[in-house]
């Protein structure tokens, strides 16, 4: 199995899939670990994220994903998503792939981020279609309340995939264009449970590229590796030195 930083320099097009685990180093909690937020005997997983549950009563999402959605101002990027950022100027990594939706990768610096859950930096009247800013709806939530459009009194919601919604589809097709064109895919912080996302390197290896994970806990792709790290924070320090 080849030193992770040595087959980095050997990628002419590497592209990064990251998932939940990468932001754990900044305080916020993944979903399905022994400590992530479907373990939470406060949270109901069937309802946090379900769009039938969500129309039906928006206020149990919104009470619920204060704590770890809506104080985004309060988190920073850790050094996976500040050495991804200066690997994308140096033109080491041409994409970051994402399924989080805590935003921290723009924030770190990176530019080509494609987010297959999409993004709270929106939120949007289903009915009649006014857009909020990410900022204006977490002042509201923070406070203890919930949005409802003051247009015409409709649902608020996120521009964020919840259970029961498709991946948006030109984000989908643009990152398995990336997994096609991928002589490298760095898989980040995932355990490639959640499909479509979890199919973006099995792609990569049937176009011919090779895949390097890093993940705390076993993936099925394991076997297919160039390289299979558990430790992000020991090999992204080690990235650091050699990228300078």
């Amino acid at each position: 199995m080849k030193d992770f930083p040595l087959l980095l320099k050997e990628a002419r097009h590497a592209v990064v899939l990251t998932g939940a685990g990468i932001s754990t180093l900044s305080g916020i909690p993944d979903f399905r670990s022994v400590d992530g937020l479907y373990r939470r005997k406060d949270i109901d997983a069937g309802k946090l994220f379900d769009l039938d549950y969500f129309l039906k009563d928006p206020t149990y999402y919104y009470h619920h994903a204060k704590d770890f959605l809506y104080d985004l101002d309060q988190k920073e990027p850790n050094i996976v998503h500040t050495v991804l950022a200066d690997l994308e100027k140096k033109g080491v990594i041409h994409a970051v792939i994402t399924q989080n939706i805590d935003l921290l990768h723009q924030k770190a610096g990176s530019l080509n981020v494609l987010e297959l859950h999409g993004s709270p930096l929106v939120h949007r009247c289903l009915s009649c279609g006014r857009t909020w800013s990410f900022e204006e709806i977490a002042g509201i939530v923070k406070n203890g309340g919930v949005p409802i459009c003051d247009r015409c009194h409709g649902i608020v919601k996120p521009d964020i995939v919840f259970f029961g919604e498709s991946l948006p589809q030109h984000t989908l097709a643009e990152a398995e264009r990336e997994a096609r064109s991928a002589d490298l895919m760095i898989v980040l912080g995932t355990s490639l449970t959640v499909y479509p996302a979890a199919a973006i390197p099995e792609i990569t290896l049937q176009s011919g590229g090779r895949i390097a994970i890093i993940n705390r806990d076993p993936t099925h792709l394991d076997r297919y590796a160039s390289f299979r790290g558990t430790d992000l924070r020991s090999v992204f320090e080690s990235l650091r030195v050699a990228h300078g």
